[in-house]
């Protein structure tokens, strides 16, 4: 939903911390859509009876930011206060808290205004306690689990065309439609979408979309190295081992969780993501750290990718930094790009690169939708 920018707002929106033995680094960027939808919650120590527990959520939004927003503001703590989750049924309590939430957004006046849709949000989130990680998923975000720079564990995407899914909204009176609920909705699940959830004779979860989380308990282990929570901007140009064995090979490189998740958004960016883009890394105490050896090969490969930017310029005489792009996407001798992230995830070299030999000419991002 939304229409499209002509050039990409690129600014990001940062945020990075620690507590509990967790690292975590965020990146959010608006990209190509006309409004920034996504939402997010990050909080390595929750504090008084959670002291030991973490939270973290990314919320994507359609149709407005309004939903996205106030569950981010919210969900935590619709969660946390019900008996269920105080009694230690995280499980339960963490769906009860994802109904009520979706209950009480719908009363809210500014949920309610006829003369103005409130649209819906996507939902992933996760709670680290010192043994356990729950994750909660309720749409196309994502949350993905890496040990040993692979995926070990990761969410299913509600979508319309699932067979649960389509058994669900048909028997709602609905239809799927060009792979959308009623051929308008991607998404089978959310928080807020009203209008998707007026059949009186069905349950809350019954209705043409579900604001049910589906939720998993994951054993922490050793071998836990990171856990990324995103939204669909990423998940749609990057697989689940595309973004494991980049951030996995990144974490070889630099601490800075912040740094990584800039370069897993520009990346996606430069890959062809059209969307709003949010990425949480929390990293576990068995993640990789930086090594003299992989910080070598980086600096080797970056100015390997300068060389041949050069030779492309004055060899083939190009003048232009789309062209320099499109040469060097034909070449197949360059050695060590890191894994998932490919060229793309170095065009910052080549950029800086055109921009030493032609200071006066542009390297326009939208130069790259041309590709």
């Amino acid at each position: 939903m939304g229409g499209f920018l002509d050039k990409p707002k690129t600014a990001k929106h940062n945020e990075q911390g620690e507590g509990n033995k967790l690292l975590f680094g965020v990146s959010s960027m608006q990209g190509w859509r006309c409004e920034m939808e996504d939402a997010y919650y990050a909080q390595a120590r929750l504090g008084n009876a959670l002291e030991g527990w973490s939270f973290f959520a990314v919320f994507d939004g359609h149709a407005g930011c309004k939903v996205s927003e106030h569950c981010a503001k919210h969900l935590l703590d619709s969660i946390i206060t019900t008996e269920e989750f105080k009694s230690g049924d995280h499980v339960k309590g963490i769906r009860t808290g994802f109904l009520r939430i979706d209950e009480v957004m719908r009363q809210l006046p500014e949920f309610t205004q006829e003369e103005e849709k409130c649209g819906g949000t996507t939902a992933v989130c996760a709670f680290i306690s010192s043994t356990q990680v729950y994750i909660a998923n309720c749409g196309d975000s994502r949350a993905v689990l890496c040990r040993q720079g692979v995926p070990v564990f990761a969410t299913q995407d509600h979508k319309p065309i699932l067979p649960e899914e389509k058994e669900r909204i048909h028997n709602a009176g609905g239809s799927v439609m060009i792979k959308r609920v009623n051929g308008t909705l991607a998404v089978s699940r959310a928080l807020g979408d009203y209008d998707f959830k007026n059949v009186k004779e069905k349950g809350q979860c019954e209705q043409l979309v579900s604001p049910e989380p589906e939720i998993f308990c994951q054993s922490r282990q050793d071998t836990d190295e990171f856990l990324v929570l995103a939204c669909d901007g990423i998940w749609d140009v990057m697989s689940n081992e595309d973004v494991c064995s980049f951030i996995y090979s990144r974490l070889k490189v630099t601490s800075d969780l912040v740094n990584i998740a800039n370069q897993v958004v520009d990346t996606c960016l430069h890959k062809g993501s059209r969307d709003n883009m949010s990425i949480i890394i929390i990293a576990f105490p068995g993640a990789p750290k930086p090594t003299e050896e992989a910080k070598e090969a980086e600096r080797r490969l970056e100015k390997q990718i300068e060389k041949i930017a050069r030779e492309e310029i004055e060899s083939n005489q190009v003048t232009e930094y789309v062209e320099l792009l499109k040469c060097l996407q034909d070449k197949d001798d360059i050695v060590g790009l890191p894994p998932g992230g490919g060229l793309q995830s170095k065009y910052h070299v080549i950029e800086r690169t055109f921009k030493e030999v032609f200071p006066e000419s542009p390297c326009e991002l939208y130069a790259y939708d041309e590709l």
